[in-house]
């Protein structure tokens, strides 16, 4: 084994970071091990320097990342400060001054993969990011290595462990979206400004390193159709039960059918009660992958939380360690196939949609017009009477598989007609 230890900078010692600062302490003997060298904790970048950090030395403790990483005998780099900027300057100026950097921001990632791996290159460094995605699920390195040598032409799945519960809790206990965050909140699963999660912004983030990696092309934050869950009700749980199905917010990639193009897309899905992602319960992440050779692969477990992803971090700082020591470097950009990422309107998807109608002869045959116009065909027709009368009906509506664009197009067509009084909800319908 080599005496001389391999430098470590952290930045960012929050609830990761203090995780990550605590095991590389605790385990340096068995890290060593796996190594083959030892590694040793040379800085740690905060904002705060007067806040207790129960294990770190004080003296390693600084608010000068830039000159941390500028040192230039340090080896490897933890990025856990979150955010675009001063991570990105910091992870390209750690390239340019001898270190690899292990990375556990999904946000800089999916803005500026690309250009991250290209500095990455041009200095001859890794760039690891497994705790980027998924937390502890070993996901990022199977895609980029185990299945290197197979076509991957789907992948889908639970990325964001806050929708999930609150999803979980409005199927199993009936309570409502509210109900679902105030609990999600108490239990420390929400954060106090819940956005990035319900509105789907974290999970297309972790939707744009997926297909980039899948599909060995270019996709950014940008290109990823987004969808909340805010407008998910009790309602459409109940529908989703008599349909034999559960709700869940999806991130999809796709490859397209010809293989020209991918789509990368995050929304609401009813999903049978059969398929393995129906069964993901309270804050666990699952992530479904369909390839060509090896077939259909699950990979579950915990998304998120401090020890989770310290987890997947250091599995990434053992790996860039070992390359290190043997002057190689890991897999890097695969991007190479540069293939166009279609619009959400191009995919070929199914619809659920709950109508107010008028109750009276005809509403259905005026209904289905509409979809045949569009060029829509419909699977299965629900039509019930109002408890309380008004001369209003409920109407539910699944069509069979059809471009987005035209399910949409249906939509609002509907919307214009006299007898349909409102949209109650659309959903759409995956995984079958």
């Amino acid at each position: 084994m080599r005496t001389r230890p391999l430098k470590v900078a952290l930045l960012g010692c929050g609830v990761v970071g203090s995780e990550v600062a605590r095991i590389m302490t605790t385990h340096a003997d068995d890290l060593a091990a796996r190594i083959g060298a030892p590694v040793e904790l040379a800085g740690v970048a905060v904002r705060r320097p007067d806040k207790v950090r129960g294990g770190i030395p004080a003296e390693l403790i600084t608010t000068d990342a830039t000159a941390l990483v500028k040192r230039g005998d340090i080896d490897v780099v933890v990025e856990v400060i979150g955010g675009i900027e001063p991570a990105r300057t910091l992870i390209t100026t750690a390239f340019e001054h001898g270190a690899s950097v292990v990375s556990a921001n999904k946000a800089l990632l999916a803005q500026d993969g690309a250009a991250l791996h290209s500095a990455a290159v041009d200095h001859g460094e890794d760039l690891y990011y497994e705790a980027a995605v998924a937390g502890a699920i070993p996901l990022i390195r199977p895609l980029r290595e185990s299945l290197a040598g197979d076509k991957i032409n789907r992948v889908m799945g639970i990325v964001n462990g806050t929708t999930n519960f609150i999803l979980d809790k409005m199927d199993t206990s009936g309570a409502g979206y509210s109900e679902a965050l105030d609990e999600a909140t108490a239990l420390g699963y929400a954060e106090a400004d819940p956005t990035a999660d319900v509105e789907g912004f974290d999970a297309a983030a972790k939707a744009a390193i997926l297909a980039g990696i899948a599909f060995h092309t270019r996709v950014r934050l940008d290109d990823v159709y987004r969808e909340g869950m805010t407008e998910v009700t009790a309602a459409d749980f109940a529908s989703a039960k008599q349909m034999g199905c559960t709700i869940k917010l999806l991130a999809i990639c796709e490859r397209a059918a010809d293989g020209g193009s991918v789509t990368a897309r995050v929304h609401p899905a009813m999903i049978p009660l059969s398929h393995p992602l129906a069964s993901v319960r309270e804050a666990y992440n699952a992530v479904f992958v369909e390839a060509e050779a090896a077939g259909r692969l699950m990979f579950y477990g915990p998304g998120a939380g401090g020890s989770p992803t310290a987890s997947a971090v250091l599995g990434d700082l053992v790996a860039v360690c070992r390359n290190k020591l043997n002057g190689a470097n890991g897999p890097g950009d695969s991007a190479y196939t540069q293939l166009p990422v279609s619009p959400m309107g191009d995919v070929v998807t199914r619809y659920h949609i709950s109508l107010d109608v008028a109750d009276k002869p005809g509403v259905l045959a005026q209904v289905a017009t509409v979809f045949a116009e569009h060029g829509v065909s419909i699977d299965t027709v629900r039509q019930q009477g109002r408890p309380d009368g008004g001369g209003e009906a409920s109407l539910v509506v699944v069509t069979h598989r059809a471009p987005d664009a035209a399910l949409s197009g249906t939509v609002e067509a509907l919307r214009k007609l006299d007898t349909v009084h409102g949209v109650a909800s659309i959903m759409r319908v995956e995984g079958e």
